[in-house]
């Protein structure tokens, strides 16, 4: 590539070059005809000086020296072509010179561009060096996924909480555990599967929900940690007039949507002072659940009404046979939606003609009673659905096909199950009024 890109170069140098020369050897014959054209005007003049001189010698008797210099020096034979080599020698001279700066100006562009050649080349190289990295890590990635699995229970790590514990959240990196007990939050450091208590919040004056926490007097709190690395209270958030039933925060953490018995979503956007900057009420009973698609631009929410919606201008309504307490985007064109107590999870998938979503099949899981506030989960990275169904949780794998198989499904003996899993997959954590115990279940290939 570098020879490649040097060879044209130096053909288009040595073209200019040439075209340089011959235009410098044109303007010399224009310059020595231009020359020749002079000196005989000049000689033609000093002719006609000296006939008029000579016919003035009778009464002058000699001329002056000066005349006599130029006469004697017009009448040199070799005056022109000394003229001739002086001017032919300047501009060989001013040539060489042109030619000399113009070789500069080549080595120069030739250093620059095989500078840029090597750094595009490293940069080339890094690029590969990272796709190739990238690609081993994905293979070992989907390989890995494509292993059976099980969540084994870490037994001597639960800890007994006597009171309902209606939300668990876990942070990105996996370091705190939130738990919304009744009107407290409690604050735990989670360190390789391992709890341990830091903190109570007291804020809210009904059950909990979500941190940001949400609860049945309808308010919401956003909570921030202070000098002291312990969390306060940093804003409430009033809109809506009954409880909150969902909490989703994007990812770039700059608006929170909120779902409400009131059978209102409402947005709060961060740059509005987490002010409501929409409310969506095309619910006519309480929102049960939310879920953002991959590029956060869509979002769709399920109501106690039997409605699936496309949030913010409502694109479609979809009609589905049951009210349904949970849902989730599995990639820009497909999500899950589980109707209540039903023996199956449907498959919703975009139509490209029509860009309107429609079911396309079911997935067979365990049934039973069941109730909200355990959010569906899908990451990603792992090819991995979680979805609770009645005293189920089932841990679902896409396979590479796009069908879904039912890798695990847990039973904990009662519908009040509350729960989250660890964004890396590592962890899944549990409240249920069974055992009253927050239990942390690890992930491990069979």
């Amino acid at each position: 590539m570098q020879a490649v890109s040097e060879s044209i170069i130096r053909k288009e140098y040595e073209r200019k070059v040439n075209e340089c020369i011959e235009n410098s050897q044109q303007a010399i014959e224009n310059s020595f005809k231009n020359i020749d054209a002079i000196l005989d005007e000049l000689l033609n003049n000093e002719c006609n000086w000296i006939n008029v001189i000579t016919s003035q010698k009778q009464q002058q008797q000699e001329l002056p020296n000066v005349n006599s210099n130029i006469l004697h020096k017009f009448q040199d034979d070799n005056f022109q072509k000394q003229i001739c080599e002086e001017v032919t020698s300047l501009i060989k001279i001013n040539i060489q010179h042109q030619v000399q700066k113009k070789e500069e100006q080549y080595q120069e562009l030739i250093k620059q561009n095989q500078t840029q050649l090597e750094h595009q080349i490293k940069q080339n190289d890094s690029q590969i060096n990272s796709q190739t990295i990238e690609q081993s890590s994905a293979l070992v990635a989907t390989q890995s996924n494509l292993k059976p699995f099980t969540y084994q229970l870490i037994k001597q790590n639960s800890i007994k909480l006597d009171q309902w514990c209606y939300a668990i959240a876990v942070n990105k990196d996996c370091s705190i555990l939130i738990a919304g007990c009744n009107s407290q939050i409690k604050v735990f450091e989670f360190i390789q599967g391992i709890l341990r208590q830091v903190q109570i919040l007291s804020e809210h004056g009904s059950s909990i929900r979500y941190f940001i926490s949400g609860s049945q007097d309808s308010s919401m709190i956003i909570w921030a940690r202070n000098q002291n690395n312990s969390w306060i209270c940093q804003q409430i958030l009033n809109g809506h007039t009954y409880s909150i039933y969902c909490l989703l925060l994007n990812n770039n953490e700059d608006y929170i949507v909120s779902g409400s018995q009131d059978s209102k979503i409402k947005f709060w956007q961060k740059q509005n002072g987490q002010l409501c900057s929409q409310t969506i009420t095309h619910h006519t009973n309480p929102v049960l659940g939310l879920s953002f698609h991959e590029q956060q631009n869509i979002l769709i929410s399920c109501g106690q009404d039997n409605q699936l919606n496309k949030q913010w201008i409502v694109i479609q309504k979809i009609t589905v046979e049951q009210l349904g307490y949970r849902l989730c985007f599995i990639d820009n064109n497909t999500f899950t939606f589980y109707p209540n107590s039903r023996q199956y999870i449907n498959v919703f998938e975009m139509n490209n003609t029509n860009k309107q979503y429609t079911k396309i099949k079911d997935i067979p899981v365990k049934s039973g009673i069941d109730n909200f506030f355990f959010a569906s989960q899908y990451l990603k990275s792992k090819c991995r659905l979680v979805n609770k169904n009645g005293s189920n949780v089932s841990l679902i794998r896409k396979k590479q096909n796009g069908e879904f198989m039912i890798e695990e499904s847990i039973e904990f003996g009662t519908y009040y199950i509350f729960g989250q899993m660890t964004d890396d997959g590592q962890y899944l954590i549990t409240w249920d009024i069974q055992s009253k115990e927050i239990q942390i279940r690890k992930y491990q290939e069979k």
